[in-house]
Formats: structure tokens, C-alpha cells, sequence
């Protein structure tokens, strides 16, 4: 979580890699004094730590068991580091404030079995407020800004990708045809007459960047649906910002089955059923897509000039 803030709120670059324990045996030395016979030499070999490469999801933690294997548990939330501001609170679908993600998926952990746990979400990043509900003409236009703002973000992701880490080759070339490209919309406080008028004249610089999208939240797994966890990573951070988010994703879902599936994905956008069918799904996809997004919410931050509306509502 606590990377996760750093880059919503000031865009550190590479994220910290935990060091790496060398492990292995310590050889004793001996001092073998006046004997000449043969010493057996007793090596004390420091055991390899069975948690230290079993990852757990969040809301449990590594313990050993009696056999010395491996198993995840529930964390404790008293366990949890004490946040360092409000700005690391969460709210949960149950209209409860948490003092940070780990404390929420903690609680989340404990109720696993639950009528209570099922339906537990983290529902997004802040404190629980009132945000004013969206009406349907909002609804219309949350697609014309999503759409420019994902544009925007490839765009902001390939000028900082120096390190070539956050995007695939192939990636950087499509992103390129867009970055270079005169009639290109600039970032910024744009209409929405304006937004809707260059989505009809410059349809092709839109469907990437909506399907990489998707690619990059299609992750646990890899199936091309989004369940409500995967689209955690992009909806919790904009939650606050835009009333209507929580409206348009489940107007996505139009079979109502909990899962957006790619083509509803699209159709959400605008993106006709042939454009995306003539992309190779593996192509949306890059590496640490957790911290992609996380950057991308922050350079919607940055990038977008536009007021956002400061109420929140509960879910």
C-alpha cells in the first residue's frame, strides 16, 4: 500500500525491490592443534526459511508449520503498520474506514467463509465520504474523458519509458504512431463537444489504448474477463475523482454476470467488435501491471486540467 501511495502521490519511478538473502552453509573452521589423524569436520548449515519464496495474498501471512512447511494465515490487523496519513485510509463496501489496505484485507481475511467476507470489497481510496450520485447524462460522458485520459497516459508512459520497463517493444511502436502524430488532441481541459468530435475524426488513436487497458487489468487470471478484483487497481483510486466510475463499470457488465468481458469492454468505449478482434490478445499486456496502473492514475492526476468533483457517495 504503501507503494502505492508513493506513486499516486509523487511519482517515484522504479519501484524497490526487496533485497535478496544469500543463503547457504557456513563451513566451521577447525584447529586441528598437534593432532595428526583425521578430524570430521562438522558444518552448522543455516536452514533456508520456508516462507521465504511462498507468497501469500493479501490479508495473510507466511507461517511454518510443526512439518516445517509453509502455510498462509490470516494477518492480524494489529499487526498492520500504523499509517503515516489519511491519505492511506481506504473504504470498504461496507461503508467502513480503514486504516490502510493491509488492515482491510486483513479484516477481509478474517470473514473468508462468510455471507459477510463474499461481499466485502475495497471500494476505493480515501477516507468514506458522500459522493453525489451520477445521473445519465454524466453517465454519457464518462466515456469521452476515459477514453482521452487513457490516450494520455500511453503517451505520458512512452516519453518517461527510458529504462524500456514499462512497455513491450511492439507496444512502443503503436504508442508511437500516436505520439507522433499531428492531429494528435493534446492534454488538457478540453470540451466535451471537442472530445467527442476528435474520437469521430481520430478513431484509430482510441482503440489501443482502451485495449491495452484492459490487457493490463486482465490479470489474475489471464481469461478475458474482469472480475470486480482485478478492476480494483484502476476503479479504488478513481472512485474520488469521478462520481459516475462506479455507474459506468456496471453498465459494462450488460449480461449482469459480475465479469466484464473484453467485448463489453469495448463496446463501452465505442471501439467496434472488428477492431479488437484483429489484435492479438497477448499483445495488450505488459510487466507489473499493479504499479503501471498506480502511475497511470497518477499521470491522470497530473495530465487532466478538468475539475473533479470533490463528493463522494457510499456504495
Amino acid at each position: 500500500m504503501r507503494v502505492w501511495i508513493f506513486f499516486l502521490f509523487c511519482l517515484a519511478g522504479k519501484t524497490l525491490a526487496a533485497p535478496e538473502l544469500e543463503v547457504g552453509a557456513n563451513p566451521v573452521q577447525v584447529e586441528t592443534g598437534e593432532f595428526d589423524e583425521a578430524i570430521e569436520v562438522v558444518e552448522d548449515v543455516i536452514a533456508e526459511n520456508p516462507c521465504l519464496n511462498h507468497h501469500c495474498k493479501k490479508g495473510k501471512v507466511c507461517e511454518v508449520d510443526d512439518s516445517n512447511q509453509p502455510m498462509c494465515v490470516c494477518q492480524d490487523p494489529l499487526t498492520c503498520p500504523a499509517p503515516i496519513g489519511d491519505f492511506e485510509h481506504v473504504c470498504g463496501t461496507d461503508n467502513k474506514t480503514y486504516e490502510s489496505s493491509c488492515h482491510f484485507f486483513a479484516t477481509k481475511c478474517a470473514l473468508e467463509g462468510t455471507k459477510k467476507g463474499h461481499k466485502l470489497h475495497l471500494d476505493y481510496i480515501g477516507p468514506c465520504k458522500y459522493i453525489t450520485p451520477c445521473i445519465d447524462n454524466e453517465l454519457k460522458e464518462f466515456p469521452l474523458r476515459m477514453r482521452d485520459w487513457l490516450k494520455n497516459v500511453l503517451v505520458t508512459l512512452y516519453e518517461r519509458d527510458e529504462d524500456n520497463n514499462l512497455l513491450t517493444e511492439k507496444q512502443k511502436l503503436r504508442i508511437k504512431k500516436i505520439y507522433e502524430n499531428e492531429k494528435r488532441l493534446q492534454a488538457g481541459d478540453h470540451s466535451l463537444d471537442l472530445l467527442a468530435l476528435d474520437f469521430e475524426k481520430n478513431y484509430n488513436m482510441y482503440i489501443f489504448p482502451v485495449h491495452w487497458q484492459f490487457g493490463q487489468l486482465d490479470q489474475h487470471p489471464v481469461d478475458g474477463f474482469l472480475s470486480h478484483t482485478e478492476l480494483a487497481p484502476l476503479r479504488a483510486p478513481l472512485i474520488p475523482m469521478e462520481h459516475c466510475t462506479t455507474s459506468f463499470f456496471e453498465q459494462c457488465d450488460a449480461d449482469q454476470d459480475k465479469y466484464i468481458a473484453l467485448e463489453e469492454w469495448a463496446n463501452c468505449f465505442g471501439i467496434k467488435e472488428r477492431e479488437f478482434l484483429t489484435m492479438p490478445f497477448k499483445f495488450f499486456f505488459t510487466f507489473g501491471s499493479f504499479d503501471l496502473l498506480t502511475l497511470a492514475v497518477f499521470c491522470f492526476q497530473r495530465t487532466s486540467t478538468r475539475t473533479l468533483s470533490s463528493k463522494h457517495v457510499y456504495h
